[in-house]
């Protein structure tokens, strides 16, 4: 797993626990409501690869922050993306030009 990866899944784990904590959820109430065991909300908020992403999504529903899921990669602001698509664009467009009847052009 590439370092900045397995950063990024123990920032988000250390995030989740510590809005847990201000909700004042136990591990165990969360896992009740999530439908999971108390070991695997204390993987998932040490940011474990192992977690779906599934699980990941209930938590951020209990804990209020659907949307925040929804916006995660949101395609209008991938710079990469629209770079990426405005280099493929044609450099001019013409206008097709239509067979007549006779097959002349």
């Amino acid at each position: 797993m590439p370092t900045p990866v397995a950063r990024a899944l123990t920032k988000l784990g250390a995030d989740m626990a510590l809005a847990r904590r201000r909700r004042r959820l136990t591990q165990a109430s969360m896992a009740e409501r999530l439908r999971i065991s108390e070991a695997t909300v204390r993987r998932m908020e040490r940011g474990d690869t192992g977690i779906s992403i599934g699980t990941i999504a209930q938590a951020f529903f209990v804990l209020g922050e659907l949307d925040k899921i929804t916006r995660l990669l949101d395609t209008a602001t991938d710079d990469i993306g629209l770079s990426l698509m405005n280099e493929q664009l044609p450099q001019r467009v013409r206008k097709k030009r239509v067979k007549s009847d006779s097959g002349a052009l």
